[in-house]
């Protein structure tokens, strides 16, 4: 009886343990797919003045809001702070 016992907890240990690796694995192979290699290449530079917005900005550059967003992807349009050095023109892909 103690054999079964030990051979079911066995079992279920090496089933349990073959599930987590293959979850671990699909996780680690969908996270590799998902980043992206973006190439941003600034060739001029703003510092934000007080009153600034992402889409004042774009306009005084005359640039798409999209194309500045594009240029600077870790902007918080909701908070643009004096002196934050923003690209407005240049290339991302």
């Amino acid at each position: 009886m103690a054999n079964i016992k030990a051979s079911v907890f066995l079992n279920f240990a090496l089933i349990l343990s073959f599930l987590l690796i293959i979850s671990v694995t699909e996780n680690r192979s969908l996270a590799a797919g998902s980043e992206q290699n973006s190439v941003l290449i600034c060739d001029k530079i703003y510092g934000a003045q007080n009153g600034d917005t992402c889409f004042s900005i774009a306009q005084k550059f005359n640039v798409t809001t999209e194309f500045f967003s594009s240029l600077n992807p870790n902007l918080n349009c909701t908070n643009v702070f004096v002196g934050e050095w923003l690209c407005v023109d240049g290339l991302a892909a």
